[in-house]
C-alpha cells in the first residue's frame, strides 16, 4: 500500500484517505493519544495500540498517531513499515506462518512456502480474496526438530512437505 498525501495542520479529516475504520474505535485511539499529546517518543506504543484496536494500522490511525504526538507522518509511517510486528492490511481470519528458519530451510521451506502459496492464491504477507486465509513468512518458530514447520493459527504442522500442504489446505475448508 501506497499513502502519499500532504498533511497540512489543523484536524487531519479532509487529509486522511477515506476508510472503513469504525467511529467508536477512532474514538478508543483518540483517547490513548489524548494521554500523550505531543510526545513523539510514543509513536510505537500508539502503533501498537492502534493494531490492538484495528487488527492492522490503517492509514487513518497513522495520520491521527503523527497529528497528536506532533510527529511527520513519514516518520510514522517509516515506522509502521519497518517494524515487521506491523500490518498495514486486515489479516485474514486465520493465519498461516511458514518458517524459514535455518533447520526449515534446510530442510525445504521454500518449496513449502511456494506450496502454500500457490494453493491459497496468495504471496508470503497477502490475505485471501474472500479475506479468510493471511500467509506470513516468520524468521523462526521455535520447533527446529520438526523442521520443516508450519504453524496453522495455534496448531503446528511439522516435517510438512509440499505434498502434504494441500491436505492441511483441505482441513482449513472443513
Amino acid at each position: 500500500m501506497s499513502v502519499l498525501m500532504v498533511k497540512r495542520s489543523g484536524d487531519p479529516g479532509p487529509n486522511v484517505p477515506a476508510g472503513d475504520v469504525a467511529p467508536g474505535k477512532v474514538a478508543e485511539l483518540k483517547a490513548f493519544l489524548e494521554r500523550h499529546t505531543g510526545n513523539s517518543a510514543m509513536v510505537i506504543p500508539a502503533l501498537q495500540h492502534a493494531q490492538a484496536i484495528f487488527g492492522y494500522v490503517p492509514p487513518e490511525a497513522m495520520w491521527l498517531i503523527s497529528e497528536r504526538l506532533s510527529t511527520p507522518f513519514a516518520r510514522v509511517y517509516g515506522v509502521a513499515t519497518f517494524y515487521a510486528q506491523f500490518r498495514l492490511q486486515p489479516a485474514g481470519r486465520r493465519t498461516v506462518r511458514v518458517c524459514m528458519g535455518t533447520a526449515c530451510h534446510v530442510r525445504g521451506a521454500a518449496g513449502v512456502l511456494a506450496a502454500w502459496s500457490e494453493a491459497l492464491s496468495v504471496r508470503p504477507g497477502e490475505t485471501t480474496a474472500d479475506g479468510d486465509v493471511t500467509l506470513e513468512q516468520v524468521s523462526c518458530l521455535g520447533a527446529c526438530g520438526l523442521a520443516p514447520t508450519v504453524m496453522v493459527d495455534a496448531t503446528t504442522h511439522g516435517r510438512l512437505t509440499p505434498g502434504r500442504v494441500k491436505q492441511v489446505v483441505a482441513g482449513l475448508k472443513k
